[in-house]
């Protein structure tokens, strides 16, 4: 007897679960290689960094036997004696990590035989120094020549090393894509299971109302469930495109940030170099590239504000005084074509609120209004203290109850009609020209005041203008502290005396430019460029005034190792930095209390005036 359609649908979907699960199971085995390879590439770095360290220590063993040979003072062995006693258990450590390597670990023993009689030469010197024999200049000759020896097998492992950590980056690589990729299609077939379970649920949910007909009570039961499972499709589907728009995103944004990090800085200081005294054209063609690129970090940083994943830093805020400090800068973004008036309640309730993005978001609204009156017109600025009652509530999602501080832009322009308002926050919906805008500005908006804990409305006819109210949550504390503060233009703060700056940043070119740019302020900059490497260098360096790392590394990221240095060096002054910062500093959104936190990619200007705020204690 054939099957039945619900036995053909119910084995389809078996098949289409057993599918699934073959290729989530298959995504799991290619991340579980791509995590083995990323150790590997851990595994060759530690590598490298034992050479590195083994060479320092038998040059400062060099120098301090040279030391003490010339002055006979005892308190230049110190290194020397450091490196005699822990030579060998350095060489040992080195050989169990390349025991892999039967050329590496021929290379060790080499190694060793030349740092045993360069060792063997350091102790005669030091020998006929202690017996008060005279020194002659022709016993330094054999300890250069194995010195040499020592210098140039070092750089050969390192080579070899080099080699492997290309070829397992290269391979790491690949991996990530089939990752990726094995993710893109779980997810395909996730989606064509969910449909597939939809089309079964309704065709028998047809076939139960074919036979209920007869029953009015029971056929507006089902109407009214389906119209609230249709609300809660919509709501799912706008949970969906949010979480994809924060995937994609997370995805991008260290990269990218990464990326235009090296190119903002690295023009910032061309620019600088270059003086005012340039080539007229290469000074022009630096700041067009530098205003790209900048377009190019805002557009990232409108995506995270639309993913809600923006690191927020929360702070009492008086939207008065914030909003009367923007009169000159609106206007010159607004134009001469539109008349800005400000209308500021008395008695305004401080809010909790992060004062840049607040700006930022009422420069956003303030544009789109000016957009929308393009024969000029009149826009207002409003604020008040409002209270959004429960009834308000329950017909607007993720509306908490409770006081806020209403902050509204109204102009006299073309207006919307309601299908635009319905799609006004979605990112990439515009309905200007091509090439006039990004689609991101309302949704910047709407990001930022939904992760602070906010709500956004329009209120909008063709026609009769628009007006769009943010609602911002009220501040329950002191008013003493916290206030918005207008930035005051000042020279570019630099160095006080020789203060010490540890620079962690495992991508390469990010961290050469980092380091011209703190060296360019007069800062002495110790480089490290992951966190095992920093955290040596903090034993070696006597002093170090500020740590100023990444966040996210591989291996101990920025928040794991600014915690490690603090219990070694308790007062120690971090500055964590990052194009996208994950939940190590920021929970809920927020920036963690006491956290001082620079977003990549950023300019010199930014750069010299945090750094200078984390030294002086006011960051």
């Amino acid at each position: 007897m054939p099957a039945t359609r619900p036995e053909r649908s119910i084995l389809l979907l078996l098949l289409a679960l057993l599918i699934v699960m073959v290729a989530v199971s298959g995504t799991f085995w290619l991340y579980r290689s791509q995590q083995a390879g990323a150790d590997w590439i851990q595994h060759t770095l530690r590598v490298e960094n034992r050479l590195s360290v083994m060479l320092a220590r038998v040059q400062a063993a060099e120098s301090s036997q040279r030391g003490y040979m010339l002055t006979g003072q005892p308190d230049f062995l110190a290194a020397y004696n450091d490196f005699d006693r822990q030579w060998q258990g350095d060489l040992a450590a080195l050989r169990q990590e390349v025991n892999d390597n039967p050329a590496q670990v021929q290379a060790v023993d080499r190694l060793g035989g030349l740092i045993a009689r360069r060792g063997t030469y350091l102790e005669r010197g030091v020998a006929r120094k202690r017996a008060g024999l005279a020194i002659d200049s022709a016993i330094f000759a054999p300890g250069h020549i194995l010195m040499t020896a020592i210098r140039a097998q070092v750089a050969t492992m390192k080579a070899r090393e080099e080699r492997l950590l290309r070829d397992r980056t290269a391979r790491n690589g690949w991996l990530s894509m089939l990752v990726s990729g094995g993710l893109a299609v779980s997810a395909a077939l996730v989606i064509l299971l969910g449909l597939m379970a939809l089309r079964t649920a309704q065709r028998r949910m047809v076939e139960a109302l074919a036979h209920s007909r007869a029953l009015e009570q029971a056929n507006e039961q089902l109407i009214t469930e389906a119209q609230e499972r249709e609300a809660a499709e919509a709501q799912l589907r706008q949970m969906h495109k949010m979480e994809s728009i924060g995937q994609l995103t997370g995805g991008i944004a260290h990269d990218f940030n990464n990326m235009l990090a090296i190119v903002i800085g690295s023009l910032d200081m061309a620019r600088r170099r270059l003086g005012e005294d340039g080539d007229p054209r290469v000074v022009k063609g630096i700041d067009n590239a530098t205003e790209g690129a900048q377009r190019a970090a805002q557009l990232t940083a409108r995506l995270l504000a639309f993913s809600r994943q923006q690191p927020l830093d929360p702070q009492p805020t008086d939207v008065n005084k914030l909003v009367g400090g923007m009169s000159e800068l609106l206007r010159r973004t607004i134009g001469e074509d539109v008349r800005v008036e400000s209308v500021l309640a008395g008695g305004l309730w401080r809010a909790s609120i992060d004062a840049n993005q607040l700006e930022n978001a009422i420069i956003n609204l303030c544009v789109n209004a000016r957009d929308a009156m393009p024969g000029g017109g009149k826009l207002t600025i409003e604020t008040g203290n409002a209270h959004l009652d429960d009834a308000y509530a329950t017909t607007h999602d993720e509306v908490t109850p409770g006081q806020y501080i209403m902050v509204s832009v109204a102009d006299s322009g073309t207006g919307m009609p309601p299908d635009v308002v319905a799609r006004a926050f979605d990112p990439f919906f515009t309905t200007k020209g091509v090439g006039k805008g990004t689609g991101l500005g309302l949704s910047q908006v709407f990001g930022f005041v939904k992760q602070s804990h906010g709500h956004v409305k329009i209120y909008s006819e063709p026609g009769q203008g628009t007006i769009i109210k943010i609602y911002l949550p009220r501040h329950y504390g002191p008013d003493a502290t916290g206030s918005y503060i207008v930035p005051a233009a000042d020279s570019l703060p630099r160095a006080q005396g020789e203060e010490i700056i540890l620079l962690v940043e495992d991508e390469e070119r990010v961290r050469h430019m980092s380091v011209d740019s703190l060296r360019e302020l007069g800062y002495t900059v110790v480089q490290a460029s992951d966190g095992e490497q920093a955290l040596e260098m903090l034993t070696i360096q006597p002093r170090i005034d500020m740590l100023f790392t990444d966040i996210v590394m591989p291996g101990i990221n920025g928040r794991i190792l600014a915690d490690r240095a603090r219990e070694a060096r308790p007062g120690l002054k971090v500055l964590y930095t990052t194009g996208y910062t994950r939940n190590a500093i920021v929970h809920n959104g927020m920036l963690d209390p006491g956290v001082s936190f620079l977003a990549k990619p950023f300019t010199l200007d930014q750069l010299a005036t945090k750094v200078r705020q984390v030294l002086d204690g006011e960051g």
